[in-house]
């Protein structure tokens, strides 16, 4: 399963996303809601990115996480690519 192997970015469509809190549960390290309610993913240091569509690498011990998360998400709005060719491993477009 090269999903568990491969660096990964992460990325989240804020259109899309329900507040659901899902991916919040499956890896608060990597995300986080903001103010409005809808979440966002973090950097490594902590730090909410904020601007709609920003994206964020995953921690090696997170990548898991991360692709249950985008599986699971209900609003189908958390994108997560392989960062040496940007293809989807998991969410919508995977």
């Amino acid at each position: 399963m090269t999903e568990a192997t491969d660096a990964l970015r992460v990325w989240i469509d804020q259109e899309l996303c329900t507040g659901d809190g899902l991916c919040v549960q499956y890896a608060p390290e990597v995300f986080e809601f903001d103010v409005d309610g809808l979440a966002y993913v973090k950097t490594a240091d902590g730090d909410l990115l904020d601007t709609p569509g920003a994206r964020t690498d995953v921690p090696a011990n997170l990548r898991l996480d991360v692709i249950a998360s985008a599986k699971e998400c209900p609003g189908e709005c958390i994108h997560v690519v392989r960062a040496a060719d940007d293809a989807e491993v998991a969410g919508p477009a995977a």
